[in-house]
């Protein structure tokens, strides 16, 4: 066998080094930009509570809640799979797991409301409320059994428009000031910014952060915040210009996910009220544009909610609850992980919809993943950012509890750090 010839080249090593040096400017955008997945878990819905309605036992209540509605409308898991039509191999191991959730830790985020879902009040009234609501976050805290607390829990304030700015400001103060004497903000704390309109108010919240930070000697950037696209404006703006990503870029940093607002949004699109949802084509093309504007950034997307509530009769109860399994199937194929709750009698569908999205999608990711890893591709040659989506799906359906660590060891081959180093993920924390 002939031995390796030498191979030509025309540029000289200065050309390589001097596209480096004027690209070094790109490269340092591109990393402080787009520094990819957090590596964080990302919780599977938020819980919205008004904040004269919550206390340290919500979460568990909601749990509870759920439970019952299960044992009255669908007592087994062939019932609960006829409801919803899971596939008979999905019934039973979807059921177990989503009885065992609701026992264990029923909501993954709880957002405490003093938003829309609170309105006005006296200005001493929402003090106190605010207070209250800091006293409720530091005991779930440091009260609840390890595994069962919120992944994440916070407030949403109102909104930095003119009307309400002062009030929205003074609760975060309250709020945050509270938390602070109460011993500290914990690492699962997020704050939501909803109605933005313009970019300047993005900064205008980073401003508010940065102050209180220095004022209790926190590490500049220890505040996130959740960025609420509810506005026609935050998603196109006056100059006919894409303005998610300038909201983005506004937060220095801080924006940790975009959350959509489904009836706000669509009533300033003048959608009529019987047909706001998830699934309207506005929606859609708010979330395409929210989707790519995070893309890469590190900052999450979340959809909205459904305002049909599971409650009455059994068969309106099933009805409700077929709904809801489809918006949120239907959100996860988007790529939408992560939605809205507005009543305990959601939170069966929320679980059994991603439960079964993940358990169903687990084979065929792993042996994907596996041939991937091997290099023996069967007849699927899939390519690195394929095997980031595969890794990603498992890793999420394992944070989520939907798999479990040892099935996905046993058809992967492969160990946690495994898939989050082909996730592109930091090491799992």
């Amino acid at each position: 066998m002939a031995q390796d010839q030498p191979v030509a080249t025309t540029f000289a090593a200065s050309t390589t080094r001097d596209a480096a040096t004027a690209l070094a400017g790109v490269d340092a955008e591109l990393a402080r930009r787009y520094p990819g997945d957090p590596g964080t878990r990302q919780p599977v819905h938020t819980v919205y509570v008004p904040g004269d309605a919550v206390d340290e036992g919500t979460p568990r209540s909601w749990g509870d809640q759920a439970l019952e509605l299960l044992d009255a409308h669908a007592p087994d898991a062939q019932a609960f799979a006829a409801v919803l039509g899971l596939p008979d191999a999905l019934a039973e191991p979807v059921h177990r797991r989503v009885r065992a959730k609701l026992a264990h830790q029923p909501v993954e985020d709880l957002r405490i409301d003093f938003e829309d879902g609170y309105g006005p009040r006296p200005d001493d009234e929402e003090d106190a409320a605010a207070a209250r609501a800091a006293r409720t976050v530091a005991t779930i805290c440091r009260d609840a059994a390890p595994g069962t607390a919120p992944v994440h829990l916070g407030i949403r304030m109102k909104c930095l428009e003119a009307a309400v700015r002062d009030r929205g400001i003074r609760t975060l103060d309250v709020f945050l000031t509270g938390l602070a004497e109460a011993g500290g903000l914990p690492g699962q704390l997020v704050l939501t910014l909803p109605k933005v309109t313009y970019p300047q108010q993005v900064s205008a919240m980073v401003r508010l952060l940065e102050e209180f930070e220095r004022a209790h000697a926190l590490p500049s950037g220890r505040l996130g915040f959740e960025i609420q696209i509810e506005t026609t404006q935050s998603v196109l703006g006056p100059d006919g210009t894409a303005t998610v990503a300038r909201m983005i870029d506004a937060a220095a940093g801080r924006c940790t996910s975009l959350h959509y607002g489904t009836f706000d949004y669509s009533a300033a699109c003048g959608v009529g009220a019987a047909h706001q949802a998830l699934d309207h084509p506005v929606a859609d093309h708010a979330k395409a544009v929210m989707q790519v504007a995070a893309a890469g950034t590190g900052v999450r997307l979340s959809d909205g909610s459904t305002n049909v509530l599971p409650v009455g009769a059994t068969a309106r109860v099933h009805d409700a609850w077929r709904l809801h399994h489809d918006l949120v199937r239907r959100s996860l194929a988007r790529a939408y992980y992560q939605g809205w709750d507005m009543h305990p009698g959601h939170l069966p569908t929320r679980y059994a919809a991603v439960y079964a999205f993940y358990r169903e999608g687990m084979e065929q990711a792993a042996a994907r993943l596996a041939a991937y890893a091997a290099r023996t591709a069967g007849d699927v040659m899939d390519e690195p950012a394929t095997a980031r989506a595969l890794s990603g799906h498992l890793l999420r359906g394992l944070d989520c509890g939907a798999l479990d660590s040892a099935e996905v060891a046993k058809l992967t081959g492969m160990t946690r750090a495994d898939l989050d180093a082909l996730a592109g993920r930091p090491a799992a924390r």
